[in-house]
């Protein structure tokens, strides 16, 4: 496994632990909070997962990035908010789609090492 997916994966890891509290915080918005750089390094992080992997032969690669897709997309949707409220992390958190990448990235990284 590469570095750059290395890294790609920790920000997406670290940036869903964040997240995860900062839902639990009630916040209103953003205001003075990490919350949107945090999430703009999961968006790059998502986007760079997709690209290492996609031209990879292996059917669970093309799993990966899809999902990578899908979580970048609905990340970015958050992004695009003037505000970023507690409960549309939480709706984000919950998202299949960042799970499922979530999910899919522990797995990469046990089976690639």
């Amino acid at each position: 496994m590469s570095n750059t997916l290395k890294n790609n994966i920790e920000a997406i890891e670290s940036g869903y632990e964040y997240l995860l509290a900062y839902a639990a915080q009630g916040r209103e918005r953003d205001d003075g909070t990490e919350a949107r750089s945090m999430l703009q390094s999961m968006r790059d992080a998502a986007a760079g997962i997709a690209s290492e992997l996609a031209n990879d032969d292996d059917d669970f690669s093309e799993v990966v990035v899809e999902d990578a897709r899908k979580s970048g997309a609905a990340i970015r949707l958050v992004i695009g908010q003037d505000r970023i409220s507690s409960e549309i992390v939480d709706n984000l958190n919950a998202s299949i789609h960042l799970r499922a990448l979530l999910t899919d990235l522990f797995l990469l990284s046990e089976t690639i090492g």
